[in-house]
């Protein structure tokens, strides 16, 4: 039956979780768009076959009108739910994660994402740098206002040496080592699962 998988993935989206990135289904995405192809051909095709019978496109409502109607609303339908499945709640998500994350990727989240997504994502980042840089002000730190602007941090993973900090000092981030830093220089580590804030 013709929709069939497109419509698989937008139950598939309606199902997951909200906010949440489940994997892309390439295979069931590709084979979706594997039927839009064939419902183009099959238009076409049958269009063609009105033309050369010289039958007026408007008026005539024969078998082969009709068919042409159910692939072209066939062709409709499932463009329209492409676009819902990529468009809708999965770019909505995407543009989310800058604010949550930063515009490095965790591993487990880039694995989710198609090719394309990752491209959009990192589009996204750069627009939004380039956007702060005019702007002079960080904008995807300090979500709630910080009562100090330096706070303690334990490293989780070995960062390294030499890390450039915003005041243009250098810090030696050795696993489990202990620091006092910016807020704004301690969030795109902490985003990444690389350091944690201890609180008193």
């Amino acid at each position: 039956m013709y929709g069939r998988k497109a419509c698989q993935l937008v139950k598939e989206l309606a199902n997951g979780e909200k906010g949440q990135l489940t994997h892309f289904n390439s295979d069931l995405f590709d084979q979706a768009i594997s039927e839009c192809e064939q419902h183009h051909l099959e238009l076409q095709s049958l269009m063609r076959k009105i033309q050369e019978e010289g039958l007026d496109l408007q008026t005539t409502k024969n078998e082969d009108h009709f068919g042409a109607l159910i692939h072209h609303l066939s062709l409709v339908r499932n463009k329209r739910c492409l676009m819902a499945y990529v468009r809708y709640d999965r770019a909505e998500i995407i543009r989310s994660l800058i604010w949550k994350v930063g515009s490095m990727l965790p591993p487990e989240i880039q694995e989710k994402l198609s090719n394309s997504e990752e491209e959009y994502f990192k589009k996204h980042s750069a627009c939004l740098k380039a956007y702060m840089s005019r702007l002079e002000l960080e904008l995807t730190v300090d979500m709630v206002p910080p009562k100090d602007p330096y706070i303690q941090v334990r490293v989780l993973d070995d960062i390294g040496e030499g890390i450039i900090l915003s005041d243009d000092k250098t810090a030696n981030f050795a696993r489990h080592s202990i620091h006092f830093l910016k807020r704004t220089d301690a969030e795109q580590f902490i985003s990444r699962g690389l350091m944690e804030e201890l609180r008193s």
